[in-house]
């Protein structure tokens, strides 16, 4: 009979939502096949994800979601109708209540839009809150007590990172490298030392396979990829090393290190002094890159620790902020 809130963490490369009292209850990647003469959606998530790569003329696996912002409004609005559909949240008479997360930077508009796909798609009252705040609720810290807490959250758009204290951001950065860039720079180094060509899926199975950003770092693996080669246009197969990744992501990597250094300058003195004692926590998939932490460690001198669960945190966090939207609804935006 009546709805139930819904918290919903639109990723650049998942959408996991979180269902009031059930927990997480769909996670799927955010891509969405469409019939291009008929403008028809013909797959949603996994089932789309497939064909990424592997669609005749007239099909396209579209990813609406960009840098964490939306890139593509109707398709967005048409794969959260599905999702939301699909979990049957929908009471006889009244519609859900939505919590949603972005980036910290975007703008107003970014933020318009995201919050009218979540309304199309059936939300009664759409609240949105900022995503390193949501994943460092998350990942269990306790974010309401004046003392620092920092949080580097590594998603696919974009990467998240925030000092946070009286449950609120006190200074924050959010750059547009992160996972998809990581792939990206991977599909790129392998095009330009092997002369082959490999697919999105390929490069991001070789990140998450034997990928690794710590130098000399004792992950030391291998794995056998096949491509095109762009000399001859055959399929051909290479081998792959940790050590090549490492080379491969060294720039992109620097950029968040780079990041995670001016927000800490930017940090009051006293909160500082917090982070040295609590550490910071690292969450979204990129926290699962080999090495991550280490090199984290190595340049920020502070303790850094991986959430334990990562790439739920943003989501777990919506379901924590739903049971307290009452209390925590002053700060909507």
């Amino acid at each position: 009979m009546f709805s139930k809130d819904i918290g919903i963490d639109l990723g650049t490369a998942n959408v996991l939502i979180h269902v009031k009292g059930k927990g997480i209850v769909l996670n799927e990647p955010s891509v969405v096949a469409i019939d291009k003469k008929s403008n028809k959606v013909l797959a949603v998530g996994e089932e789309a994800r497939q064909m990424v790569g592997r669609t005749p003329g007239n099909i396209i696996a579209i990813r609406p979601l960009k840098d964490g912002v939306i890139a593509d409004f109707d398709v967005t609005e048409a794969m959260l109708k599905h999702f939301i559909n699909k979990l049957n949240v929908k009471g006889f008479l009244s519609k859900p209540r939505i919590l949603i997360c972005c980036p910290t930077n975007i703008t107003s508009v970014e933020q318009k839009a995201i919050r009218e796909a979540a309304e199309k798609s059936g939300g009664k009252k759409v609240y949105l809150e900022e995503e390193p705040k949501v994943a460092a609720i998350g990942a269990g810290m306790d974010i309401f007590q004046p003392s620092g807490n920092m949080v580097v959250d590594i998603g696919g758009g974009t990467t998240d990172i925030a000092v946070l204290s009286m449950g609120d951001i006190v200074t924050s950065e959010s750059i547009k490298v992160a996972g998809d860039v990581f792939d990206n720079d991977i599909l790129q180094y392998i095009k330009k030392e092997y002369k082959l060509l490999i697919g999105e899926r390929t490069a991001e199975a070789i990140k998450m396979t034997v990928g690794t950003v710590f130098p000399n770092g004792e992950r030391d693996e291998s794995m056998e990829i096949r491509g095109r080669d762009m000399v001859t246009g055959l399929p051909r197969t290479i081998t792959i090393h940790s050590g090549e990744i490492e080379r491969a992501l060294h720039e992109s990597v620097a950029m968040i290190v780079q990041s995670a250094k001016n927000v800490l300058e930017k940090t009051p003195p006293e909160l500082s002094a917090d982070i040295i004692d609590r550490g910071v926590i690292l969450t979204g998939g990129g926290a699962l890159l080999h090495g991550m932490d280490q090199l984290l460690v190595e340049e920020l001198k502070v303790p850094v620790f991986v959430a334990e669960n990562p790439m739920d945190c943003v989501a777990i966090g919506t379901g924590i902020m739903l049971d307290n939207i009452d209390r925590a609804t002053g700060s909507s935006l």
